[in-house]
């Protein structure tokens, strides 16, 4: 299984495309649409889902057009569905970027076990950065889809909708649980793993 990073947008968020084979998975398109196609194509790959972290604005902008191109699913955590379709709750109402509406998920995220044509991977409920939050655990590949709960000597902002510092903190604990050599693929900056984290993370020490 490979993974590959775009940082999409005015806000670099981190959009990540894990392809087994010839498929795809796609998760949390920002912005950039054409730029996302662009990389399938030129990768021959074929995705088939689209699976977002939570619904902030700048991790779910470009869904609508690679959903319309592709004909393919979305899903989001159930906490956060009205979500896409509100500027206020996307927080998209609160930054000089345009508001972002878009048409509802076709799913819900299911937590525990999950996969898609031999895509295998966990799901847990990492909330605080927003209600919804999920985190994505590839278990077999040592790799973590964390989107903003954690970051590279740094943790998501809590004062947006339904932002939680407690509840972050104790998400992030949960995911300190995980082995030290785990990478942990973030929604805004480099890669880093579970152990550096742990180990020099300024906010939350492991």
């Amino acid at each position: 299984m490979q993974f590959y990073q775009l940082s999409l947008g005015q806000l670099g968020t981190n959009c990540y495309i894990v392809a087994n084979k010839k498929q795809a998975l796609i998760f949390d398109p920002g912005a950039e649409a054409d730029r996302v196609i662009n990389y399938l194509t030129e990768q021959d790959l074929s995705p088939i889902a689209i699976l977002l972290t939570h619904g902030h604005f700048d991790h779910i902008a470009a869904v609508d057009q690679i959903r319309d191109h592709y004909q393919i699913p979305v899903s989001i955590h159930s906490a956060e569905k009205e979500w896409l379709m509100s500027p206020q709750l996307n927080s998209s109402s609160y930054f000089p970027l345009g508001k972002v509406v878009i048409k509802p998920a076709d799913n819900h995220i299911e937590l525990g076990s999950s996969w898609f044509d031999g895509f295998d991977f966990n799901v847990i409920h990492t909330p605080g950065h927003s209600p919804g939050g999920v985190t994505f655990i590839f278990e077999n590949e040592a790799t973590i889809i964390s989107g903003d709960c954690l970051f590279k000597g740094g943790i998501g902002r809590t004062d947006l909708v339904g932002g939680n510092q407690s509840e972050l903190i104790d998400s992030i604990l949960k995911l300190y649980q995980f082995p030290d050599h785990f990478k942990v693929l973030s929604g805004h900056g480099p890669i880093t793993t579970i152990g550096e984290e742990k180990a020099d993370n300024p906010f939350v020490r492991g």
